[in-house]
Parts: C-alpha cells; sequence; structure tokens
C-alpha cells in the first residue's frame, strides 16, 4: 500500500494517514489526552485521517528534531508500519526541525502553527479573512524554505501546507512575498478604515454592541443562532466561524444591540494570525459587553479561559470591559456535575450556567445582559425640535421615555439612559 509520499510530497493532497504527536516538555497545565484531542481534531477539519496519537515526554527540546533520536526513530517506526503520509506536531517546529525531521520520519512534517493556518486557509469566507490569512501564512513562510509555495500571482482556493494543483517545490522567492504582503496590509488598511467607519455610524446610532468570544468549538455560533434566530454555521467543528457576524436583537429595556460572532481562540494561537485578525477582531476591541462563552464540559475548560484572556489582552481589550461567563454545554454533563456547576456559577454574578443547544439559562441570561447593559443608567433632560420624530424615536429606542411635554415648537423629555448613550446623543446632534 502507497503511504502517499512515494512521489513529489507537493502533491500531497487531503486525506492523508496521518499521527499525531504531542512533545510534552512539562510545566503545562493542559491534559496530554485532551491536547492530542484537539490537534487531532484539528487535522480531522482539514481532511486528514488521524490513524495514530503519541504524545512523547521530552526533558529538554532538541535543536535538531525537537524530540530525541530514540523518540524519532520509535516514531520513524510507527510510520512505516501504519503507512502514514504524515505527521503533525502539536508544537512550533523551527525550519531546521521540520526539514530534520521530514528525513528522518519519511513523510511530510506540519507543526501547530502550519496546521491552524491551513484550517483558516480553508475557512476564510470573505474577501477580509481570505487576505487575513493570507498575510499571516506569508509571515509565517516568509524565513522558511518553502516546500509547497504557489507562485504569487497564481489565484487559488487557500493557502495550504498540504499541497495543491500546480505546486512545484520551490524556495519562496523572499522579495515577492515582502511586496506581496505590504500589498496585502494596504488593503487590510483600508478594509480597517472601512470598518472604522461602520463602527463609527453605529456608534452614533447609536446601538449597543455585544460580542460573543470564546475558545473554538465552545459553542459560540449556537448561542449566537439561539440569541437572534440566524442560521451561522454551528457544527462540533474546530473553527467552524472565521469570518464575524452581526446581527440586529431586542433586549429587555433595550430596544436594539448588535451582537457580534467572532473567530474562536485556541491556545498558542499563531502570532502571525493575531495580527492579521487585528481588524476583524477590532468589533470585540470595541463592545460594550463580552460575553465569554466556555465549554464547561471539556477537561481543559480553566486552560481554555486562560488562553481566551490571554488573547483578549494581548489585542487591547480592557480589562474593564463589562463581560460575562456562559458557562456552555450543560447538556453534556452527568447529574452530579451539572449540580456542581451550577452551584458554583450561582455563586457568581458574572456567570451564567446555559445550554446553548436547549436553550436552558438563555434567557436568564438575556435579561443578566439587559440589566448589565443599562446598570448605571441616568435622568436626563434633553429638548428637541417638535418636529424632530427622528430624535424622538431615538430617545424611546436607547432610552425610558419617563415623560414628555411641548413648549411651542419645542419637545421636552425626561429619558433615563445610560451616560455612554447620552453622550452618543449630544454627537449625533452636532
Amino acid at each position: 500500500m502507497s503511504t502517499g509520499f512515494d512521489r513529489d510530497p507537493d502533491e500531497f493532497t487531503r486525506g492523508a494517514r496521518a499521527v499525531v504527536v504531542y512533545p510534552d516538555l512539562g510545566g503545562s497545565s493542559r491534559d496530554a489526552e485532551a491536547r492530542l484531542e484537539e490537534t487531532a481534531g484539528l487535522a480531522v477539519a482539514i481532511g486528514v485521517e488521524v490513524v495514530e496519537r503519541v504524545a512523547l515526554r521530552i526533558r529538554a527540546a532538541k535543536p535538531g528534531t525537537l524530540i530525541g533520536s530514540g523518540q524519532v526513530e520509535a516514531l520513524a517506526e510507527t510510520v512505516r508500519d501504519r503507512e502514514l503520509g504524515l505527521a503533525v506536531f502539536d508544537a512550533a517546529l523551527t525550519p531546521v526541525q521540520q526539514r530534520n525531521l521530514e528525513t528522518s520520519l519519511g513523510c511530510k512534517v506540519i507543526d501547530r502553527t502550519g496546521l491552524i493556518l491551513e484550517i483558516f486557509g480553508e475557512r476564510a469566507r470573505t474577501a477580509e479573512g481570505r487576505l487575513q490569512v493570507e498575510l499571516a501564512h506569508l509571515d509565517y513562510q516568509a524565513g522558511r524554505l518553502v516546500r509547497s509555495w504557489t507562485h504569487l500571482e497564481r489565484q487559488r482556493g487557500g493557502f495550504g501546507f498540504l499541497g495543491g494543483p500546480g505546486e512545484t517545490q520551490i524556495e519562496a522567492d523572499r522579495r515577492l512575498i515582502r511586496d506581496r504582503m505590504a500589498r496585502l496590509r494596504r488593503e487590510l488598511d483600508s478594509v480597517s478604515r472601512t470598518r472604522g467607519l461602520h463602527r463609527e455610524r453605529r456608534q452614533r446610532a447609536p446601538w449597543p454592541v455585544i460580542a460573543l468570544v470564546g475558545y473554538t468549538n465552545a459553542g459560540k455560533s449556537t448561542l449566537f443562532n439561539r440569541l437572534t434566530g440566524a442560521d451561522v454555521m454551528a457544527e462540533n467543528l474546530l473553527f467552524a466561524t472565521l469570518d464575524p457576524t452581526l446581527r440586529q436583537i431586542s433586549l429587555p429595556g433595550i430596544d436594539k444591540a448588535i451582537l457580534s460572532d467572532t473567530v474562536g481562540f485556541v491556545s498558542e494561537l499563531p502570532t502571525q494570525l493575531v495580527a492579521a485578525f487585528k481588524a476583524t477582531l477590532e468589533e470585540v476591541v470595541s463592545a460594550d459587553l463580552l460575553i465569554h462563552v466556555r465549554d464547561i464540559a471539556h477537561p481543559d475548560s480553566e486552560a481554555q479561559r486562560d488562553d481566551v484572556e490571554s488573547v483578549l489582552k494581548d489585542i487591547g481589550v480592557a480589562e474593564e470591559t463589562p463581560r460575562f461567563e456562559a458557562w456552555n454545554k450543560l447538556d453534556l454533563l452527568d447529574a452530579e456535575r451539572r449540580d456542581d456547576v451550577l452551584a458554583e456559577a450561582a455563586k457568581r454574578d458574572d456567570v451564567l450556567a446555559v445550554s446553548a443547544l436547549s436553550g436552558e439559562g438563555v434567557d436568564t441570561l438575556i435579561d443578566r445582559v439587559a440589566a448589565r447593559l443599562t446598570l448605571g443608567h441616568r435622568r436626563y433632560r434633553v429638548t428637541l425640535p417638535a418636529a424632530d420624530g427622528a430624535g424622538a424615536a431615538w430617545l424611546h429606542q436607547h432610552g425610558e421615555v419617563v415623560e414628555h411635554w411641548v413648549e411651542g415648537d419645542t419637545a421636552i423629555y425626561e429619558v433615563r439612559m445610560a451616560p455612554k448613550d447620552h453622550e452618543r446623543f449630544a454627537v449625533r446632534n452636532g
């Protein structure tokens, strides 16, 4: 039987039989089996058949191969015996380590960064998303000898590491890469400016923005669909959502709010992707409130929480930004664990236990979010021209009109609203 690697390696395609390797350097708060499961899920997400999963304990990283020589030999034997064509390392490999491992194992090797970039390359749907992925891919490849690079002017679906039609084994032309990256950054700057204008218009409108954030596959899109009645792709699949989705929702006491579904985070998210997706993530940075959706049934839920908080800090989300944690997937817990989670959540004002799938706890989450957004509302007296129907409608939409009366050509409103909304109204009226 062919391994799929006895031909030009750059013709390597989806459907490869693979081994997933987790080099455990110690000191991690994560469970090795859970980490292997996550990486295998990432590989399956791009059509790879995961045949073997191997956790290797490493005392010290080897400069040439990361893992020890004995471990390399044992892994090579597994590759030969199981006729595998791909080794996926759940670690960041240097170009030298990647090349040496490919030589020793006799199969193609990709690391965690390459794997995540591959998925992003397949999942990005909008022009902006594809620009971001390509920029991240180029940044990653800039310092490497590229084995599966397609000429920069060639258009194809994705920017992958597993090969594709017409690819040849060549070294990256670094000048072309630099030029292309410069063009991509200019295009993304333009996108960012356009996004900023849209955001500015929303602030003038204005409507509060609520952003769903969380680890990939935590259930953000399922909750988004539950809250909005939308049909955003929501599957048991890592990185099912890449391109941001905005929908209008109504909340108790708030006629209109904007809910944003964002790309899921992951541990050791490549810095190239954080930088490239910054324009998209600006929706999170400028949000009025964050809902951090957590998969409370996952064994590494606490570690995943820390990863998400780390990325939020990296992209500039202020610590004082109001946020809730939605402990999702109650439906996956056994009775004892469920009781423990509900009891723990009940002790905290910033936590709600929910099942986005069944809807349990979602109404309470909605009420709590609305209460938080209206917290600190004050009473203001606002005067408008009596004929300003749009201004009157705005006050009714974004505040509670306690009373109003007309004096000649002037309408006077007593309105209870958030100070931020009052400031936005002042901006609206110039």
